[in-house]
């Protein structure tokens, strides 16, 4: 079974990415794969240094893997540690994947231009899905949960039939800002998306454009980018 990906790295935005990344797993019936990337930062080291921290992301990882076992109803966790940049990981991952789901830290325009975003460089280079899952700590639970909302004025089939599914697999409708060009599907109610109403989930496409990192950082709600 093609596995759900989760980018972990021991954060409290990465807590809210594994919140939703086990919620994707238990609703798809799929294996979720809990993924850490390390790197020595400084140039030339002696091998002792770098299996310190080898050790340290060895533990990382281990946190995040027991606390999706300790959380997730029956789903099965592997892991996936890697040394290099952890972009680049997470889209090699996404080749074999169902989605993939990364926290975002939400930086200011000068930290984002020296660390670059690998939230947004994943979900732009992903071969699946990518939902980018913004604020530290644990997901809260809405009462009345928003929709999923397609932010695509012109939507495709894969941004269609990710909204779509996302809002069957959670009970939600669909919203829209022109309801009327999007044909609903079955046992999923569509609407028009009103001003001021949070969603759950914002859904866009990435063929043909390049992804909006502002959308990735800023969205009040988590994000999926879509598409080839």
């Amino acid at each position: 079974m093609t596995p759900i990906v989760l980018g972990y790295d021991g954060s409290d935005f990465s807590v809210q990415a594994l919140d939703w990344a086990l919620d994707e797993a238990e609703l798809r019936r799929l294996p979720l794969v809990v993924a850490h990337a390390w790197q020595w930062p400084y140039g030339d080291a002696a091998d002792e240094d770098k299996a310190h921290l080898r050790k340290a992301a060895e533990h990382v990882l281990w946190h995040g893997a027991e606390c999706a076992r300790s959380t997730g109803a029956g789903v099965q966790v592997t892991t996936d540690l890697y040394e290099g940049p952890a972009a680049r990981r997470l889209v090699e991952l996404s080749a074999d994947a169902a989605l993939v789901v990364v926290g975002s830290r939400g930086l200011s325009e000068l930290p984002r231009r020296v660390l670059g975003s690998v939230a947004g460089y994943v979900a732009a280079n992903a071969r699946c899905p990518v939902i980018v899952v913004r604020g530290p700590g644990p997901l809260p639970a809405p009462v009345n949960p928003g929709p999923v909302v397609i932010a695509d004025d012109e939507p495709d089939d894969a941004v269609l039939g990710f909204a779509f599914g996302e809002a069957a697999m959670r009970q939600l409708t669909v919203a829209a800002a022109d309801p009327g060009r999007i044909p609903a599907r079955p046992g999923v109610e569509v609407r028009a998306a009103r001003e001021g109403e949070t969603a759950t989930l914002l859904v866009v496409g990435r063929a043909g454009r390049p992804v909006d990192d502002t959308l990735v950082q800023h969205a009040p709600c988590p994000v999926a980018v879509v598409g080839g």
